[in-house]
């Protein structure tokens, strides 16, 4: 059996990417998705994910490359590639820095931090994903 291949127009579809998709949104604490991503990948992977991450946020910042790779000690070219998924890619940075943004400004009184904080979510409505929680907290650190 030849060795399965992911391609940009059918990623999606592949039963394995959707299998591991399903598998972390199964997750309900941080210290569950901590304990997945580690089994899943090696400490490399996840240092590189997280690297890109703290890209991103440097990068939604307005921060130069050069001074993203200065800080973050990542290569121009992992900085401009990262920019291209920002700029270019299927949305995912864009949709997480910016539902952080917002939750900022909505939260700046206590009242509608504590709302924010303790709110149910309305029927019909999907509850705040472990992974979301975990990329929040690793951004405000």
């Amino acid at each position: 059996m030849s060795k399965r291949r992911f391609t940009e127009d059918s990623f999606k579809r592949e039963p394995w990417f959707k299998a591991l998709c399903s598998a972390m949104t199964q997750c309900k604490t941080e210290e569950d998705m901590a304990n997945f991503l580690r089994d899943i990948g090696t400490l490399s992977e996840l240092q590189a994910w997280s690297e890109r991450f703290e890209v991103a946020k440097l990068l939604a910042q307005g921060v130069t490359y050069r001074e993203i790779a200065k800080r973050t000690g990542a290569s121009t070219t992992t900085v401009t590639r990262v920019a291209k998924f920002l700029e270019n890619g299927e949305g995912g940075y864009r949709k997480v820095l910016n539902a952080h943004r917002h939750h900022r400004l909505v939260s700046s009184t206590g009242a509608a931090q504590h709302h924010a904080e303790t709110a149910t979510p309305q029927s019909g409505e999907r509850p705040t994903s472990v992974l979301q929680k975990a990329l929040e907290k690793a951004r405000n650190q």
